[in-house]
């Protein structure tokens, strides 16, 4: 049947890129309101789904796209595992495949790695409606591997994926979440200062003047490090990272446009004029508000970093921090290479 699938895929692919009719690309829905709006007819990847190998001595998983993540989480959860780049959700219906196409992670990215630094190997239908295999099934073989991390964050405007190869890992024994109150221009020196010591750090997060840094690891390095850092200890600590992962605290609640922007975690405070919250040691800043996006941009880029339009708000005006143009034009050849006749996921990142 797996083999039907993806034959059929193929010459669907190969049908749509003759007429150069565009497809749009889809798995759970989930992460719709991401990136630009999409053109073309659709194609549901949720019905290929399975995992396809696992094998936990070895930290690996190989699984179908369209598998929902809560299933591969579960199965991971069953074997002591994770995926360490904590993806987000944002519903029961998402799916492996989206999950990597928009590289999108959770608090514990900037201490364990995005959702590219996780992925070994990826099978894609290119543009031409080629059966196409990068990477590996083991952490030792990187042969293709950058070509295979190509696919996180580009939104399927490279190819449809199919199947990927995970690095996974053990979950920590042990997590303990502290507060601690502070302004944020201290707190960003705190945490980039504690980001530099021997410290079992896997989150920190900081809103309205109140800063939450989780630990993880063994027991006696997150009881070391509670009885030095001080602080308040939070009991609900991982109903609040769960929160925060799948923006249901209410500061993500108000529907106003909310701007992601990554910047340099050691940036000092962003005056957006907004209210904020401060994720990923000060690299990530969330900002909920009616932000123009000319100033959005000024504002990143003098962080050193580049503004997502994330949620709600005109998407009209572009959703993604323009490139440079030598950078553009990387991402111009990319597209012509895997997809020549423009078909996949048009617009989707813009331009691309």
């Amino acid at each position: 049947m797996a083999d039907d699938f993806i034959k059929d895929l193929c010459a669907r692919v190969k049908d749509h890129a003759a007429r150069k009719a565009p497809i749009a690309i889809r798995g759970g829905g989930t992460k719709d309101f991401y990136g630009a709006p999409a053109a073309g007819e659709p194609l549901a990847m949720a019905g290929y789904a399975g995992i396809v190998a696992y094998e936990p001595r070895e930290l690996v998983l190989v699984v179908k796209a369209g598998t929902r993540l809560e299933e591969v989480e579960a199965a991971l959860a069953a074997e002591g595992q994770m995926l360490a780049f904590e993806p987000p959700r944002f519903g029961s219906a998402a799916t492996i495949g989206g999950t990597v196409a928009c590289n999108l992670s959770g608090p514990r990215r900037p201490y364990a790695g995005a959702a590219r630094d996780f992925v070994l190997g990826a099978r894609i239908v290119n543009g031409r409606g080629e059966d196409l295999s990068f990477g590996g099934r083991v952490i030792k073989n990187v042969a293709g591997y950058d070509v295979s991390r190509l696919m996180a964050g580009a939104l399927g405007t490279l190819g449809v994926l199919t199947e990927l190869a995970f690095k996974v890992l053990p979950k920590p024994p042990a997590e303990a979440t502290l507060a601690f109150e502070m302004d944020e221009a201290p707190m960003i020196e705190t945490v980039n200062r504690w980001a530099g010591q021997p410290l079992p750090l896997s989150a920190t997060a900081w809103e309205a003047g109140v800063l939450r840094v989780r630990l993880a690891g063994a027991a006696s390095a997150v009881s070391a490090a509670r009885a030095k850092l001080g602080g308040t200890e939070v009991a609900d600590g991982a109903a609040y990272w769960e929160d925060l992962r799948e923006h249901r605290l209410p500061f993500f609640a108000a529907g106003r446009p909310l701007w992601r922007l990554s910047v340099a975690q050691t940036a000092a405070p962003i005056a957006a004029g907004h209210p904020q919250l401060v994720e990923w040691g000060g690299g990530l800043r969330w900002a909920c508000g009616d932000l123009a996006v000319p100033r959005a941009r000024e504002l990143a880029a003098g962080a050193r970093g580049h503004a997502t339009l994330f949620r709600n708000g005109d998407r009209a005006a572009g959703v993604f921090h323009p490139l440079a143009p030598a950078l553009a034009k990387i991402h111009r050849r990319l597209k012509d290479a895997f997809d020549p006749a423009g078909i996949l996921n048009p617009g989707r990142m813009d331009n691309f």
